[in-house]
């Protein structure tokens, strides 16, 4: 049970960068090549390369080549369901802070 957890925690840890987020936010749509995430994100390779290896690590994303071209695609699309179950938990916090601040300012 103990190995069941860690693997969770692993699982979290690699979506816990706002960078891979914004990786896997370009994936949602389906493949990208390595040629669209670089430009798109507006950071360094070295730096994406660095996130598009742990979430291969991972076993979130899955890769392929095609002549010199790498192209990457989410394994499993559930991770977006995941990721969005995480978005509406953000979205109801937000909106109970908003309403307490109201509350305070009046």
């Amino acid at each position: 049970m103990e190995e069941l957890y860690r693997m969770k925690a692993d699982l979290v840890k690699a979506l816990a960068h706002p960078t891979r987020l914004r990786i896997l936010d370009l994936l949602r749509n389906g493949e990208r090549c390595v040629c669209e995430i670089y430009p798109a994100l507006e950071l360094e390779q070295p730096n994406i390369s660095q996130h598009l290896a742990l979430l291969r690590e991972r076993g979130i994303v899955a890769w392929r080549k095609e002549g010199i071209s790498i192209y990457y695609k989410v394994k499993d699309p559930r991770v977006f369901d995941a990721l969005d179950l995480l978005e509406g938990v953000f979205a109801r916090e937000l909106d109970e802070t908003q309403k307490l601040l109201v509350e305070l300012r009046r």
